[in-house]
């Protein structure tokens, strides 16, 4: 079977129709400071005036205004005169927001063993989502049916315009091309941007998915502040260290509203030391991910006898050794306990090497089993040797790898809008 490729940009179907390949496009992982885009960024919590987004974004009022007509001509925004103000005169006095109902984006996170696939509105909030099992029976196979699946999910929303694609994925990324190289996966010069991008006819952005994770906490409302549409925190200024761990670990940081993207790639602290005895497949012992690693640790509960190999039909998994800890296994929290405090040493190692502004942790790892957040707390204090610093579990909770996709989906739209829909209509 042979794959699209990034040269193949125009492909001919059954109907004589031609249609055109959407191009792979970078992410912009960053807080954008165009006019037009800072304007939307206003428009993010819900309704507001446009002299409330000239006090928000700096901008002068006249210079609001031409940006809200040119993002209500492109169909991003939509005026609220339910909500103009009792005696106002004039349509600058109109509300407006971002137009959260015609549109949608695809978000795709690609796990090692799950794969997540969700559309958003242009808020960045989930409308639904399903989950399937990541194919682990080569690249080219696995890549045609995540797309294929996405594909058939994309069909049941057919009120609402799809806009882009976005794909956050483990292992080292090219985003230009959208290929990308996963180790855990064996996946080498995987095309998804490029297979993604033909059968979705969609832009696809391809994101590392950690370095995605930090950028949901600069550009997304966090779950914790929904309610208000305000974020948590001021994460545009300064720096930040995100720190997540689920069956994989990693890193990023972000710098002043940008998260940091290395030419060559993430770093990784995979093989971080730890102390413990655990053997990794590099040959040495205790390296981080293999310790702490979801799959890694419900491997070492089946073997000292905490949880059952099987639990029923199907196979048990890290669920399963929360849910002994919560019913009294003190061998089951002493695990837990124990991988609590091996990343709390370990952030703490990480956080005073940076020494960052602010530390945000995520992943399953960290909100799985609620109870351990205290031994993380309390291993990365002892372990620091700077001064407090603002520490926080991040507010995306469980759906942290949905969000990373959401926000890559998003990304290009929120840092230049007006061009990025010039993108979406290439070929319509």
């Amino acid at each position: 079977m042979s794959l699209p490729t990034l040269e193949r940009s125009v492909a001919r179907v059954s109907s004589g129709r031609v249609r055109v390949q959407r191009p792979v496009v970078a992410p912009e992982l960053r807080i954008a400071d165009n006019p037009a885009a800072a304007v939307l960024r206003a428009a993010t919590g819900g309704p507001v005036s446009r002299d409330n987004a000239a006090r928000t974004t700096g901008l002068s009022i006249a210079t609001v205004n031409r940006q809200v007509s040119a993002l209500l001509a492109a169909g991003l925004l939509r005026e609220r005169p339910d909500l103009t103000a009792s005696g106002a005169v004039g349509r600058p006095r109109v509300p407006f927001e971002i137009d959260h109902e015609a549109y949608l984006t695809l978000g795709i996170h690609i796990g090692a063993a799950v794969t997540k696939i969700v559309a958003a509105d242009l808020r960045g909030r989930i409308l639904g989502g399903l989950a399937i099992a990541t194919p682990q029976t080569g690249q080219d196979f696995a890549t045609t049916t995540v797309a294929r699946s996405a594909k058939a999910f994309l069909q049941r929303w057919h009120r609402r315009k799809p806009l882009w694609a976005g794909v956050a994925i483990g292992g080292r990324v090219d985003p230009l091309t959208g290929v990308v190289d996963h180790p855990k996966l064996e996946w080498q010069g995987a095309q998804i941007g490029a297979v993604l991008g033909e059968v979705l006819e969609l832009p696809v952005s391809v994101a590392p998915h950690v370095e995605a994770m930090a950028a949901s906490e600069l550009l997304l409302p966090t779950l914790d502040a929904r309610d208000t549409g305000t974020r948590v925190g001021n994460p545009e200024r300064g720096s930040s260290l995100y720190f997540y761990v689920r069956e994989t670990a990693g890193v990023a940081v972000t710098l002043d509203g940008r998260v940091h993207t290395p030419s060559n790639g993430p770093g990784s602290i995979a093989h971080l030391p730890t102390g413990s005895d655990v053997e990794c497949t590099c040959g040495r012992r205790g390296c981080l991910e293999v310790t702490v690693g979801d799959r890694s640790l419900h491997s070492r509960a089946v073997g000292r006898g905490i949880i059952p190999a099987h639990n029923g039909t199907a196979g048990s998994t890290i669920v399963d050794v929360y849910r002994a800890a919560e019913a009294g296994s003190e061998p089951a929290r002493a695990l837990l306990a124990e991988r609590a405090t091996i990343l709390g040493n370990t952030v703490a190692m990480v956080r005073d090497m940076l020494n960052p502004d602010r530390v945000i942790l995520g992943g399953q790892a960290f909100t799985g089993y609620r109870p351990a957040v205290s031994h993380v707390a309390r291993a990365f204090n002892q372990g620091s040797t700077l001064p407090p610093t603002d520490i926080r579990i991040s507010g995306f909770g469980g759906k942290v790898q949905e969000f990373a996709a959401v926000v890559t989906s998003l990304s290009v739209l929120y840092a230049d809008p007006l061009a990025a829909i010039r993108r979406t209509t290439l070929g319509d």
